[in-house]
């Protein structure tokens, strides 16, 4: 599979759209866990969910990025500043970062999420977009990328592999920052 990988801009969000399906990706999450209070997210339902997401993508600048195949988005990787996503910082989460300023720090990114198409996954996309999403993050002053991954799951189609699998950012070149919850390492790849 040949894909082209792009950052989310506004004029892609029929493909983005289309790629969540009906159902919002992940039980109507619509890429929000992480930007979202808990307590808002529980009040949240799908659409609450789409149009807080598809406001962020319209305000700019691009939260993440597609990959397509022909014309069909197939792969989504959310990256940007820590701040773009505030309950990746939480300090009771996994992946809470090392110095509390890094949660503020514009030069501080995270990878927090991806959303694969079924019928693309199992091809090594999460590979791609990881060596895609660390160009991205260099083009827009990224000093120090981070992923909270999740190191072992029994179905390569669990939900739980939202986070991303930590040998992919292995293979991408990111250590083993910080380990708070067995088997969700805080990973760290420096870009300088």
């Amino acid at each position: 599979m040949s894909e082209v990988i792009k950052p989310l801009t506004p004029e892609l969000w029929p493909a983005f759209e289309d790629l969540f399906g009906k159902q919002g990706a992940c039980y109507g999450c619509w890429c929000t866990h992480f930007r979202l209070r808990p307590a808002v997210r529980r009040e949240n339902d799908r659409q609450r969910n789409k149009d807080h997401i598809r406001a962020r993508i319209e305000a700019g600048p691009p939260p993440g990025l597609l990959a397509f195949n022909g014309d069909a988005a197939v792969g989504w990787m959310q990256i940007g500043p820590r701040a773009d996503v505030p309950e990746w910082n939480n300090a009771g989460r996994v992946s809470a970062p090392l110095a509390t300023e890094d949660a503020y720090d514009n030069g501080v990114w995270a990878i927090s999420c991806f959303f694969t198409r079924n019928s693309a996954r199992g091809r090594g996309l999460s590979h791609r977009l990881v060596a895609a999403g660390i160009g991205f993050a260099r083009e827009n002053g990224a000093r120090l990328l981070e992923a909270c991954p999740i190191n072992h799951s029994r179905d390569s189609r669990s939900v739980g592999l939202f986070v991303g699998s930590t040998r992919v950012f292995e293979k991408a070149g990111f250590a083993r920052a910080a380990e708070r919850k067995a088997g969700r390492p805080l990973m760290r790849l420096d870009l300088g």
